[in-house]
């Protein structure tokens, strides 16, 4: 199945806007594989995560089909990138303790991903999956935000955004699951942070693309009214999991 490019046209804003995962998160992976030195970020984007592995990891092979995220991506001594499919990875057999993807699995093809990790990963390794669910804010501000994901781009979001809405349940996982606490990502953001992460959704740009016009501006107005006076405000992501390790 040919790649779906759905960031390439948005690296670098991606890349500013997109929010960060807790340092917790990655000393929890690290538990899970304690002896571990390597890692496999798959589907790492502009290597937000990859980057955090590499605080606990000796080495993160970071890889991304689009060249674009992978020219965007965050240098670090430890984090090696490579652009390639997820399906096709490159790595050697059993090469990695590690094999972590963080809000892309719904763009992969599941069944030749899994046998891909099963190759790639040493025996009882790790495979953490992950994504996250809407971002909270205000009642006064996510109402307006609602607004715009279902009502206004609801019908430019790719097919496989379901998964995500999903919480990845509804994918069939092949490991024995690892129980997972609760995570979220925070950030204290400005409106204009807000409006700017808004604007690196996918359906968005699928919107401008087809219309030639900016579907936030339709919500922009209101949601700067019910910001309010306030600098900054706290935007949450919980996260979601599917956690599992492979076979001995």
């Amino acid at each position: 199945m040919s790649f779906r490019d759905h960031f390439s046209s948005h690296s670098s804003s991606y890349s500013e806007y997109r929010p960060g995962y807790p340092r917790e998160l990655f000393s929890y992976l690290k538990g899970l594989a304690p002896e571990g030195k390597v890692v496999w970020d798959c589907g790492t984007g502009n290597g937000q995560a990859a980057v955090s592995l590499a605080e606990f990891f000796d080495k993160v092979i970071a890889t991304d089909p689009s060249a674009n995220q992978i020219a965007n991506a965050e240098f670090h001594p430890r984090v090696e990138y490579r652009v390639a499919k997820a399906e096709e990875s490159t790595l050697k057999n059993h090469e990695v303790d590690l094999i972590t993807v963080a809000q892309a699995f719904h763009w992969f093809d599941f069944e030749p991903f899994f046998k891909e990790a099963q190759r790639v990963g040493r025996k009882n390794g790790i495979l953490a999956i992950w994504g996250y669910r809407m971002h909270r804010i205000s009642p006064e501000v996510d109402v307006l935000v609602d607004k715009l994901y279902e009502e206004i781009v609801g019908a430019y979001w790719p097919p496989e955004r379901k998964y995500v809405e999903e919480e990845y349940k509804t994918i069939s996982f092949p490991f024995k699951e690892v129980p997972t606490p609760t995570f979220s990502m925070k950030e204290e953001w400005t409106v204009d942070q807000v409006l700017g992460y808004l604007r690196t959704w996918s359906s968005v740009q699928k919107y401008i693309q087809k219309n030639e016009s900016d579907p936030v501006i339709l919500i922009e107005s209101d949601l700067r009214s019910a910001w309010g006076e306030v600098n900054t405000r706290t935007v949450e992501w919980p996260l979601f999991f599917r956690i599992g390790r492979l076979p001995s």
